[in-house]
């Protein structure tokens, strides 16, 4: 198991959150009615998928695992996971709920998803997958 970290950019400025601008727009709020809580930190984390897409590559050229589970619904994943599948690793995907990408999707050997989406029944039962469709997701 690896934990790869980017370098962070931006981090002198902020922005409106999204919330708060669409209230603005709507014009439901004003100017004068924002507060530090309508703003947030721009931040933006460069460099991570680089990294992961290079172990992910080193590990399976030097034939060092036969599966790799990637965390990520990112795109950007593509070639590394095209490859390693060319090179006989099983890819297994945790997307942790999130739609992904149909190309990535076609260099995938496995769609899980290994935590508990909701801490209720009744958050579950909020947003539950339609009659049938449930055949399509693997747990």
């Amino acid at each position: 198991m690896a934990l790869r970290l980017g370098t962070l950019k931006g981090g002198t400025s902020w922005r409106l959150k999204a919330p708060a601008t669409q209230e603005l727009l709507k014009g439901r709020r004003g100017w004068a009615s924002l507060t530090d809580d309508d703003f947030e930190l721009d931040l933006r984390q460069k460099g991570v998928d680089m990294r992961i897409g290079l172990d992910m590559a080193s590990l399976t050229l030097k034939r060092f695992v036969d599966q790799i589970i990637l965390i990520s619904g990112d795109a950007d994943f593509v070639p590394a996971a095209k490859l390693a599948r060319r090179e006989g690793v099983d890819v297994i995907l945790n997307p942790l709920w999130k739609p992904i990408p149909e190309d990535l999707n076609e260099h995938i050997d496995g769609l899980r998803n290994y935590l508990a989406r909701y801490a209720t029944p009744a958050a579950a039962e909020a947003d539950a997958v339609p009659s049938g469709a449930d055949d399509l997701l693997e747990t």
